[in-house]
């Protein structure tokens, strides 16, 4: 699943390419991408027509665009990606994805917006808009907390309540209503840099260690921002079709029996919550009594 740093991406593309023009239509192939907007597509196709884009936001692996409507006030279409959602602006003549579901033409005609989706997981659905902490998050995602790059980012608050949790430090890194936009990947690379096991028990490990931690997530996903983010497969594209490169960059994640390029030590892999979890035994020993 894409994160943080892919998320952006794809973000960056559609405040470059598609911010500031007017759709003039929405079509949805199938009931299952706009099956978050209870409405129906037709709804969502009624209501997002005429509507100009005045900004392309994100928070955590979420998107938005915020729609200026010319009946009513603005809007959120609200966009998830799931497992391998993609969103590509395309000339209007572009032959058909094979997985495309939803199609967003515009005014200027120059090109459309396409959610191309083949494992399905990933939607689109239009909400109303929180202002009410000046942030104008869609409703549905309230519950989601501020990530690492954004300016309501508040590390100290994150630490106390990582510190007030006895479960695994990954597990507080993966948890999104406590620090969104990270993933497996990510959280495998911030652990690996702050050399800490992803099974500590977070009330465990002193504060520094949990800024340092936290600040290592951070610095990853910025790289790896700078690098497009991280493909392993077509899946991952930006919206002009473009893999990133970090995948080459990556010191812990996927790396089982290469050596650790800090102690030379191969790195190993262990089950994690019907996933994979890669870490340096020497540099990440496993949990053990005491505190860092």
């Amino acid at each position: 699943m894409p994160e943080l740093p892919e998320v952006e991406t794809v973000r960056r593309g559609l405040d470059a390419y598609v911010v500031g023009r007017r759709i003039t239509s929405a079509e949805f192939q199938g009931a299952r991408v706009v099956r978050r907007h209870l409405p129906g597509a037709a709804d969502l196709a009624a209501r997002v027509e005429g509507s100009l884009v005045v900004q392309a936001r994100r928070r955590g692996k979420y998107l938005w665009l915020v729609l200026e409507a010319p009946d009513e006030h603005d809007m959120g279409l609200l966009m998830h990606l799931g497992m391998s959602g993609q969103l590509l602006v395309q000339p209007p003549d572009a032959p058909d994805e094979k997985h495309l579901h939803a199609r967003f033409r515009f005014e200027d005609r120059e090109t459309e917006l396409r959610f191309v989706d083949q494992r399905t997981f990933g939607g689109v659905a239009l909400a109303e808009l929180d202002w009410s902490t000046g942030d104008g998050i869609p409703e549905p995602i309230a519950h989601i907390a501020p990530d690492p790059l954004e300016a309501a980012w508040d590390e100290p608050a994150v630490v106390a309540r990582m510190k007030a949790r006895s479960s695994g430090v990954k597990r507080c890194l993966l948890d999104q209503s406590l620090v969104s936009g990270i993933g497996n990947i990510y959280a495998d690379e911030a652990l690996w840099r702050a050399a800490i096991h992803g099974e500590r028990p977070a009330d465990r490990l002193t504060k520094p260690a949990l800024h340092r931690l936290l600040g290592h997530a951070r610095e990853v996903m910025v790289e790896a921002l700078g690098q497009g983010g991280t493909s392993f497969d077509a899946l991952y594209v930006n919206v002009n079709g473009s893999s990133g490169y970090f995948d080459r960059s990556l010191d812990a994640y996927g790396q089982e029996g290469r050596p650790c390029r800090r102690c030379g030590t191969p790195i190993r892999r262990e089950a994690f919550m019907n996933r994979s979890s890669y870490s340096c035994p020497r540099c990440q020993p496993r949990p053990r009594t005491g505190r860092l």
